[in-house]
């Protein structure tokens, strides 16, 4: 859908000027206990130009892409530019000029056909109607997305990049012997293709059962005792707080807008054991589920070291905050729809690994939890947080007892990263949620299963 080049604008673009294609394509569809309820697959799509003069920018966007349509988007980006510039007279510090830079990330270029997507839904949802007589109800959804991107800067940047997702959600529900309604979710797939994620409903056949057996023994479990406990966040809540309540904090837009991590850079924010970087594309000469190699303002992205030895010593920066703060930019600038502007947005978020083996750290606690995996959560600038929590267990003498019910976690993250005294030594990534933040965005996060000290809401 993208064009093969865009080198004939080249002579229309000045320093500073950026001119993108995008096309958004998403497919999904959706069945509860048998009744397809959603079935929809579409693509959006166009150009945008973006534009500086005396350190404003201006920009225009169209859903046309021909050739008169691109000449118009940047002609009017000039306009509203000189028109700020014009009210408001120059603005410093200008952006300075990028070095020339050309890389290409290629992948193939296909969407399955809804009719796949909608009988392999079918198929999952026979399979689990048919094993598992004493579910309530049941949920398969199956989800499809990607950007396609073409951008060229006058500066000399010209890359194409294509980010394709595909994930499955499956969600079982039943009563406990009290008669409330209980439910367990898991998400699989992830980077990459419908195919190569998936091949056969066959495969996830496994996968499934260990989800009701999740399931039955949340029916059977109990509720936390409220208060501050000592808890193992596993790897996928180490995530979320990664990204939530760290994360946003540490955004320079976000910095420059009074978040807490402003007067803490080069302070002590977290146990000396917390590292934690916003990778660019790469982990340990891995390709990551969102790999941004050069951002959607032509920068080439570099890792942004956020938290080192329990430090702040970092900002995510675009290139007008990176000149604001003094600081490199780190080709965080990322726009979700031909029709944004970028903004600075996370990529791959983590916290880094420790040495210290999971079955150590629950022996390790006498009385606490280990806490399996959360559905949603929030936090605001100050690093405040509340996470649901929809799975646990019961830590007693350094042994894992009992499933708990839902309930939900809370406190500061930088009050909480200060208690960390141990670290696992596998890490874990996930993709398969957006980030809100002014206009949504698919994002990754990761780390390792962690032992702290945090507020949990009992029942």
């Amino acid at each position: 859908m993208l064009p093969e080049t865009l080198s004939a604008y080249k002579p229309l673009l000045g320093a500073g000027t950026e001119l993108r294609v995008q096309y958004n394509s998403a497919s999904g569809v959706g069945i509860v206990a048998g009744n397809i309820t959603s079935n929809s697959s579409g693509v959006s799509g166009g150009a945008s130009a973006r534009t500086t003069r005396g350190g404003y920018y201006g920009f225009a966007s169209s859903a046309e892409t021909d050739a008169a349509a691109i000449k118009a988007v940047l002609a009017t980006a000039e306009r509203n530019a000189g028109f700020l510039f014009g009210k408001l007279g120059t603005k410093k510090p200008q952006r300075k000029p990028l070095p020339q830079s050309r890389i290409d990330t290629k992948s193939v270029r296909n969407s399955p056909e809804q009719k796949r997507l909608l009988d392999f839904a079918r198929d999952v949802d026979a399979y689990v109607a048919g094993k598992y007589k004493t579910l309530t109800s049941r949920y398969i959804g199956l989800g499809v997305n990607a950007m396609d991107k073409y951008l060229l800067t006058g500066d000399g940047a010209e890359t194409k990049s294509y980010l394709p997702r595909a994930h499955m959600y499956v969600n079982l529900s039943t009563e406990t012997p009290d008669g409330n309604a209980i439910d367990y979710t898991e998400v699989f797939g992830g980077a990459g293709s419908f195919e190569a994620n998936f091949t056969t409903p066959e495969a996830l056949y496994e996968r499934i059962e260990k989800i009701y057996e999740t399931l039955m023994a949340k029916r059977d479990g109990i509720y936390a005792d409220a208060g501050v406990k000592d808890v193992i966040l596993a790897k996928e809540l180490g995530g979320m707080l990664a990204h939530e309540a760290v994360g946003h904090t540490t955004e320079a837009d976000l910095v420059l807008g009074g978040s807490v991590a402003g007067p803490y850079l080069n302070k002590k924010v977290a146990s000396e054991l917390i590292s934690m970087v916003d990778f660019a594309n790469t982990y340990n000469g891995t390709e990551l589920e969102q790999p941004i190699y050069v951002d959607d303002e032509g920068t080439i992205a570099r890792d942004a070291h956020l938290i080192t030895d329990g430090i702040l010593t970092g900002y995510m920066y675009n290139r007008e905050l990176a000149e604001h703060f003094n600081a490199e930019p780190t080709g965080n600038a990322r726009a979700y729809t031909f029709a944004d502007e970028p903004l600075v947005r996370m990529r791959n978020t983590a916290i880094l690994p420790g040495t210290d083996k999971l079955a150590d750290m629950i022996a390790s606690i006498d009385d606490g939890y280990y806490l399996t995996q959360t559905g949603n959560g929030q936090a605001d600038l100050t690093s405040e947080f509340m996470f649901s929590i929809n799975m646990g267990y019961e830590i007693k003498n350094g042994k894992l007892g009992r499933a708990i019910r839902d309930t939900t976690i809370s406190g500061v993250a930088f009050d909480l990263l200060k208690t960390v005294t141990m670290l696992g030594d596998e890490m874990y990534w996930t993709s398969s949620g957006m980030c809100g933040k002014k206009q949504p965005m698919p994002v990754s996060m990761g780390g390792p299963d962690l032992k702290c000290r945090v507020n949990i809401g009992g029942r």
